[in-house]
C-alpha cells in the first residue's frame, strides 16, 4: 500500500470513528478530506455518495431489526428526494462539457451546506426542545399538510445530497424532529438512515454514471471506515455530547467558510 493510499484508509478510519461516536460528520467530513487531497470535487461527491449508501446500509438492517424505521415517513421523503435527485444530476450532467462551472457550483454548495450541517449540530438540542413544547400548539401539523411538507423536506434534501454528498444525516434528522416531535429519537435516526441509502445510492450511481467516481479510492475508504465505526461506537457516551458537537460544528464553519472564501 502506497502513501496515499494509506492516507486515504486513515482518512476513512478517522471519519469511521467520528461517526461511530457522535452519529453525524460523515459526509461532512469526509467530502473536504477529499478535496484536500487534491480530489476533483464531482469525483469526491460522487464517491462519497457509495461510501454513504454502503456504510449506511448496514444501519438500515441494525434499525429494522429493531423495529426503529417509520417506513411511512420514509415513503414521503424518498417521494420527494429521489426525483430531486434526478433532476440535480440532470443539471449537472448538462455541465459536462464545462468541468469548471460544474464544480465551482458543487463547492460552493458544499460551502452552504457545510455552515447549515454546522448551525444544526450546535443547536440540535436547542431544535429538539421547541419541538417538544410546541407538540401539541398549532405548530404542529397533521394529514395531508404534514406529508406535503415532507415530501417538501425530502426535495430540499435530495438537491443538497446530490449536489454535495452533504445534508441526510444532520440536517435530515433535525428536520424530521421539527416535523414529527412526538417520534421517539431512535425512530427518527433510523427512518433518517433508511431514507438517506436509497437517496446516496441514487445519487452515488448517477455520478459514476458521469465518470465521477473513483472506484479504488471508495474501496480504501471503507477498507479504514469499517473498523473505525465499530471502533467508535464502543466510545458512545464515553465523551460528552457538550464538547463533541460544538467541536465538530467549529470544525465544519471553517471548512465552510474556506470553500466559500
Amino acid at each position: 500500500m502506497d502513501v496515499g493510499s494509506f492516507g486515504f484508509t486513515l482518512a476513512g478510519l478517522v471519519v469511521g470513528f467520528i461517526v461511530g461516536m457522535t452519529g453525524v460528520g460523515g459526509g461532512s467530513l469526509m467530502t473536504p478530506i477529499l478535496l484536500w487531497f487534491g480530489i476533483n470535487p464531482a469525483t469526491a461527491v460522487g464517491t462519497d455518495l457509495l461510501y454513504a449508501a454502503i456504510t449506511k446500509a448496514s444501519g438500515v438492517w441494525v434499525h429494522g431489526k429493531n423495529k426503529n424505521i417509520d417506513w411511512k415517513i420514509t415513503g414521503w421523503l424518498t417521494l420527494g428526494s429521489v426525483p430531486a435527485a434526478a433532476l440535480t444530476l440532470w443539471f449537472l450532467a448538462s455541465l459536462d462539457a464545462d468541468t469548471q462551472a460544474a464544480n465551482a457550483i458543487i463547492k460552493q454548495g458544499l460551502a452552504v451546506v457545510l455552515v447549515l450541517t454546522a448551525l444544526a449540530i450546535l443547536f440540535k438540542s436547542k431544535l429538539q426542545a421547541f419541538a417538544s413544547k410546541h407538540a401539541g400548539d398549532r405548530y404542529h401539523l397533521s394529514g395531508t399538510s404534514l406529508n406535503l411538507l415532507t415530501v417538501a423536506t425530502g426535495v430540499v434534501l435530495g438537491v443538497m445530497v446530490s449536489l454535495t454528498s452533504i445534508g441526510a444525516g444532520a440536517l435530515g434528522t433535525v428536520a424530521l424532529f421539527l416535523l414529527y416531535p412526538y417520534l421517539v429519537t431512535r425512530r427518527l435516526v433510523g427512518t433518517e438512515i433508511a431514507h438517506a441509502v436509497p437517496l446516496t445510492l441514487v445519487a452515488g450511481l448517477g455520478h459514476a454514471s458521469m465518470g465521477n467516481m473513483d472506484w479504488s479510492l471508495l474501496g480504501y475508504l471503507l477498507l479504514g471506515s469499517l473498523p473505525g465505526i465499530y471502533m467508535g461506537s464502543h466510545l458512545t457516551g464515553r465523551i460528552s455530547d457538550s464538547i463533541l458537537r460544538p467541536c465538530l460544528a467549529g470544525m465544519l464553519l471553517m471548512i465552510g467558510y474556506k470553500l466559500a472564501f
